[in-house]
């Protein structure tokens, strides 16, 4: 089996900046693997523990720092990792982001599953893995709790449905976005450190994709932003002493009304 599972970096929230265009500007910021995305290694990592041949590629969108995120993966036990990087692709919002990837797969990577973590807290669109997988013409399984069974022929997952739990069943190729993960996350050893520090990782550009430049980018990106901020967080509270249970609805319902 061969997967693939696309991380992202998110930058620390604390030091955010903004660009003249209203996107988020990484390069330079401490930045962290999205921690739906590292649901969605281990998820992967289980189904190579399970079938030792399985080859997992990890791949990222992003700055050359991203092959920071890229080793860590490969020291837990990936295979191999890809980078997608030229300046072309800065500033591009969810559907630019999904039509480069998936161009990017589609040219350079084999593959019988890819998995993505449901959304990134950076943006918590959830767009780009279904945007994926419709490029990619692939059934796929959003809001996913876990894998119940897999073979080279289908998958079968739970997932979080609009009326409770749900249990489906889908052939492989296919693409599922996890939202959770049952179990603990692995960290890396002295001998994956080792072997990540051994492999080199492959660079997708503009050249390798397929696409023209209104694809990508801002060109490509109909999404604008018009305007960003920091939200003010306040914290306001005021301690009221009441014996009687209707003096404290009363005073409730005052204070209240005075908001």
């Amino acid at each position: 089996m061969r997967i693939v599972v696309c991380i992202k970096q998110v930058p620390d929230t604390a030091d955010i900046k903004w660009t003249e265009n209203n996107t988020l500007k990484r390069e330079g910021l401490d930045s962290v693997i999205n921690p739906l995305d590292e649901y969605a290694l281990e998820t992967a990592l289980k189904i190579k523990d399970k079938y030792p041949n399985t080859e997992i590629t990890v791949i990222s969108m992003g700055p050359k720092q991203a092959e920071h995120s890229l080793k860590e993966a490969l020291a837990k036990g990936c295979d191999k990792a890809v980078i997608i990087c030229d300046k072309k692709f800065a500033a591009s919002d969810t559907i630019a982001t999904a039509t480069i990837i998936s161009s990017a797969i589609k040219n350079n990577i084999p593959y019988d599953l890819i998995i993505c973590g449901q959304y990134a807290t950076d943006g918590d669109t959830a767009q780009t893995g279904p945007g994926i997988a419709e490029k990619l013409n692939l059934p796929q399984v959003t809001y996913v709790n876990k894998i119940l069974d897999i073979s080279l022929n289908d998958i079968t997952v739970e997932k979080e449905g609009e009326y409770g739990i749900e249990t489906i069943k889908v052939k492989i190729p296919a693409l599922i976005c996890i939202q959770n993960c049952e179990n603990e996350l692995r960290q890396a050893k002295i001998n994956g450190y080792m072997f990540a520090q051994d492999q080199s990782i492959k660079e997708v550009t503009f050249d390798d994709v397929s696409l023209s430049e209104n694809q990508v980018g801002i060109k490509g990106s109909p999404t604008y932003v018009s305007k960003a901020f920091r939200a003010e967080t306040k914290h306001n509270i005021e301690f009221v002493t009441i014996e009687k249970l209707s003096e404290i609805i009363e005073e409730l319902g005052t204070k209240i009304n005075e908001q």
